[in-house]
């Protein structure tokens, strides 16, 4: 059962009322029920009675309740006195971040530091090309990156923001001139290659292998780096397809950046290897909304097991 999970429950078992758990947590009431469903299952009895006016534990769900509170209570104040203690005694995170993502979490990063100004906090840049390795060889201890990561010594942890996609293509390419693309379009185009083995997963959020009908999309030059890729395109050899704050970034007089209109926005969120200890990766991520002191892990992605 996941910690999130238990936090639900718990939490309807005192409200006993579906939409003032779902405020109390900053969730939807459809996530609260699809909660305790999951639970019900899992168990294999009613943890609460329904009727269109109340809500009532069941002996099952009270007997439940007087099993999780104080367990749950334990792990909450055993992360809270951990984080009180790096708080007041300092500590170093080092934070890996991509371009211009780095500043689009801004926001977080300063709230992070005005709650733990003894904290050091040192900034790497992150290769998008190999953007796995510097968790694992413990270079960094958390790195922002785009979603799905399912990698199984990888732990992903709350969202921080989506950014449309786009196509960057030389100027004096045919496409140059449109509106926007779709992703059937990129069956006829040349996508750059990654020197570096990117997860088939991360690589198809931004360059699928195949179009929406089926058909093989072109890998061209192979890159090393975010610059690698600029130039490849610049030199009109590929196209690559990056999140829409990179034609902010980055106004090459000789690129173009192009809306690509079915593309689902690209997800991003902190992400840290399960090997990685330190008690300020889980006060990074808490910045990431200060109103939701429990965060569950991104949607999609592998809940954190108590």
């Amino acid at each position: 059962m996941e910690l999130r999970d238990i936090e639900i429950f718990l939490t309807l078992a005192e409200e006993l009322h579906f939409g003032r758990t779902a405020e109390r947590l900053h969730i939807t009431a459809s996530r609260v029920s699809h909660a305790i469903k999951k639970q019900e299952r899992r168990i294999g009895a009613p943890l609460f009675e329904r009727t269109s006016r109340t809500v009532s534990l069941t002996a099952v769900g009270d007997r439940l309740y007087q099993s999780l509170r104080p367990a749950y209570r334990q792990i909450v104040d055993g992360i809270d006195e951990v984080a009180a203690a790096a708080r007041t005694s300092g500590g170093r995170l080092t934070l890996g971040t991509m371009g211009p993502q780095g500043w689009m979490i801004h926001d977080i990063v300063g709230r992070f530091q005005a709650s733990h100004p003894g904290v050091q906090l040192l900034h790497r840049d992150l290769n998008p090309v190999d953007p796995l390795t510097p968790l694992r060889s413990g270079e960094i201890d958390v790195a922002h990156l785009w979603l799905p990561v399912r990698e199984p010594d990888i732990v992903i942890g709350p969202l921080t923001h989506t950014s449309p996609v786009v196509l960057a293509v030389a100027s004096t390419h045919p496409y140059a001139d449109r509106d926007s693309v779709c992703l059937e379009d990129y069956g006829d185009l040349t996508f750059v290659a990654p020197q570096s083995p990117v997860p088939a997963s991360m690589e198809e959020a931004f360059q699928p292998f195949r179009t929406p009908s089926g058909r093989l999309v072109a890998r061209g030059p192979v890159v090393a780096n975010w610059d690698d890729q600029l130039k490849a395109v610049a030199a009109g050899q590929a196209v690559i397809a990056c999140p829409a704050e990179s034609a902010r970034f980055y106004p090459w007089p000789n690129l173009v950046y192009i809306p690509v209109r079915d593309a689902p926005p690209c997800r991003w969120a902190f992400a840290w290897h399960t090997a990685n200890n330190n008690p300020l990766i889980r006060a990074l991520t808490a910045a990431t909304n200060p109103d939701a002191p429990h965060q569950n892990p991104a949607q999609g992605e592998r809940d954190l097991p108590v």
